[in-house]
């Protein structure tokens, strides 16, 4: 009997079911109710006392590899059940495709970096202001343009509750909460109740910039927004500065920079006059100051803004703004591998 139990062990330990059915035939053969180990058993009830200890540990050695077989297989075709035989799982996977950053956001993110070189801080406002943050304290007169239904949302006309139309309203904040020196910019994304086309939208992104202290000077300004177009478009962008009006700014000037497309030489985006236009500009007009609690007597500063999409659609040669908000998979594909 011990020699018939080894060779079974043998037996046991070198069996590889082929399939699942090979499997169930070995458990009936061994641990079935007619099976071998039912036999082992009925005999050990045969036995002399004496000998039945020894003969039931080998037939509980028996026992055990005959249960580690069954669960050893049943695990391994249990999982290659749902696997199609016909797939080939030595070949490589095919690989993911990552995503990649928004344009707008890239050039938002370099544009705050170049700025944040130079020591200025970052701030956030609300998108829904009131008349005094986003119009009032920023010196517009009560029959100006933009306080007309055409320019704005208004979420609450009669307590003159809107959308921000720029993000000037962040400044308003920030010099209400402080005091100089201020150096800031104000990235966020605004609202005007524009037809769309391709080159306006009725929402849109845009930076501004503060910067507030004693003996600010036009000059000030003027050299940092040359290092900002240097940093963004090349060490060879020039600039010039043309009059305009702001309402919170005087002077005010609109900025161009050379085209970094054609060098200046001309080309149908800078209309052939060399210079593209990317931002307005100015000095802080003295009773914005006084409205947010500053004393314009001591101190004085410069105000600056840009629209993003703009920027983005001169540095990557866009032609429509509706694209940016449009989710084009085909487009925003070109921008894959960009790091912020």
């Amino acid at each position: 009997m011990e020699h018939n139990i080894e060779t079974l062990l043998a037996n046991i330990n070198g069996f590889v079911p082929a399939d699942k059915q090979q499997l169930e035939d070995f458990r009936i053969q061994y641990a079935g109710k007619k099976g071998v180990l039912n036999d082992f058993f009925n005999t050990m009830k045969t036995l002399p006392n004496d000998q039945k200890r020894a003969f039931g540990q080998q037939v509980n050695v028996l026992k055990n590899a005959i249960e580690e077989k069954l669960l050893a297989f049943r695990q391994q075709f249990e999982n290659t059940d749902d696997v199609d035989s016909s797939l080939d799982l030595s070949l490589p996977a095919e690989p993911l495709q990552l995503g990649s950053h928004h344009p707008i956001s890239l050039v938002r993110q370099q544009i705050t970096d170049i700025f944040s070189r130079i020591g200025f801080t970052i701030s956030e406002g609300p998108e829904i202001e009131d008349d005094w943050h986003n119009f009032s304290a920023l010196n517009f007169p009560e029959e100006h343009p933009a306080r007309d239904m055409q320019d704005t949302f208004f979420i609450n006309n009669e307590n003159k509750i809107a959308l921000r139309t720029h993000t000037s309203s962040v400044q308003v904040r920030v010099m209400e909460n402080s005091q100089p020196p201020i150096r800031t910019i104000s990235p966020g994304r605004v609202y005007r109740n524009e037809a769309i086309s391709a080159r306006a939208h009725c929402f849109f992104h845009q930076v501004e910039g503060l910067y507030i202290d004693e003996d600010v000077s036009f000059a000030d300004m003027k050299q940092t927004l040359l290092y900002f177009a240097r940093e963004m478009f090349g060490a060879n962008t020039e600039i010039r500065l043309r009059p305009s009006y702001f309402p919170f700014t005087e002077p005010s000037a609109e900025m161009d920079v050379t085209c970094f497309l054609c060098n200046g030489k001309g080309c149908n985006v800078c209309k052939y006059s060399g210079w593209v236009e990317i931002m307005g500009c100015g000095m802080v007009d003295p009773q914005v100051l006084d409205n947010c609690g500053i004393d314009s007597t001591k101190y004085s500063g410069y105000a600056f803004g840009m629209g993003i999409e703009r920027i983005t659609m001169l540095k990557y040669a866009v032609k429509d703004l509706r694209i940016f908000s449009e989710n084009d998979v085909r487009f925003l594909r070109q921008f894959s591998g960009q790091q912020l």
